[in-house]
């Protein structure tokens, strides 16, 4: 009997055709089969609170995942009978802030002017996010709050990408255990998948940790060229360059990008899964 599959993949310009680049028609439905399939266990992994995860489920007609990790891995989510926080994440990462709330670190950086803080619905329990200038200098800034934050005792995660859609770089402060792969591997021991039976599909720069962590993933086409080659290079070093597909395209006459070259990664790592996703249509 088949073993269960555990399917992980970011959102946002990965499954989401939200990007410049063009979407194969029949992507989407393609992927919609192969999650469907008994043995496959579909986690949905976003910097996108409960609300927005729902909402672009429903705007593009994705299938339920059955199990969601939100706001960049600071919320894990069961999603049956329905959607709610699951209380032993929280308690995994809690130590990491030492006691400090959401209020007591922001007042660490107010006068930071350049640090614009993102919208109240996208700041959370554990997740302080900010908005800064694309050309923002990251090699003084992040040190500078990593400096104050470790000052006040408080073990944390910077995770900065860039919006290309909107031209705007992005900050989010989490603890330090909260982050992507941790919240992937934890859920991965939960259900007692091995890891060579998990994959992980992403795109953007906040994937790094968990493309160049030797844990088999998925680059779609329409990717970030800096993170296929910072993530190509972290896992050429550590002798682990197999662990990482590259989608290229072709696969069952698509593009590779968003959705196909989730499917098309999957095939590769996990021939068997062909069958399970039919034919595109």
């Amino acid at each position: 009997m088949t073993e269960t599959l555990l399917l992980c993949t970011d959102l946002d310009r990965t499954i989401l055709p939200n990007g410049h680049h063009p979407e194969s028609p029949g992507a989407r439905a393609l992927f919609s089969r192969l999650a469907a399939h008994e043995r496959l266990v579909l986690v949905y992994v976003s910097g996108r609170d409960e609300r927005l995860l729902r909402e672009a489920i429903r705007q593009y007609h994705l299938p339920e995942p059955d199990f969601a990790i939100g706001d960049v891995g600071a919320t894990l989510f069961e999603t049956r009978p329905r959607w709610r926080a699951m209380a032993a994440w929280h308690e995994e990462i809690a130590p990491d802030w030492g006691g400090a709330d959401h209020d007591q670190i922001t007042y660490l950086f107010h006068d930071l002017e350049t640090l614009k803080p993102q919208e109240p619905e996208k700041q959370g329990r554990f997740k302080v996010s900010y908005y800064l200038p694309a050309d923002t200098d990251t090699q003084w800034l992040l040190p500078e709050m990593e400096r104050r934050l470790r000052k006040n005792g408080i073990h944390a995660n910077l995770i900065w990408s860039i919006d290309d859609i909107e031209g705007v770089g992005l900050l989010d402060i989490l603890p330090r255990g909260a982050n992507k792969l941790h919240a992937i591997q934890f859920l991965r021991r939960r259900l007692g998948v091995p890891e060579a039976r998990t994959v992980f599909a992403g795109d953007s720069g906040n994937d790094l940790p968990v493309l160049c962590s030797g844990l088999r993933s998925i680059l779609v086409a329409n990717a970030r060229e800096d993170v296929r080659r910072a993530a190509l290079r972290a896992l050429e070093e550590q002798g682990l360059s197999e662990r990482l597909y590259p989608a290229m395209g072709g696969f069952m006459g698509m593009n590779g990008n968003y959705a196909a070259g989730v499917v098309e990664g999957v095939v590769h790592f996990f021939p068997e899964t062909r069958a399970w996703a039919g034919r595109a249509g």
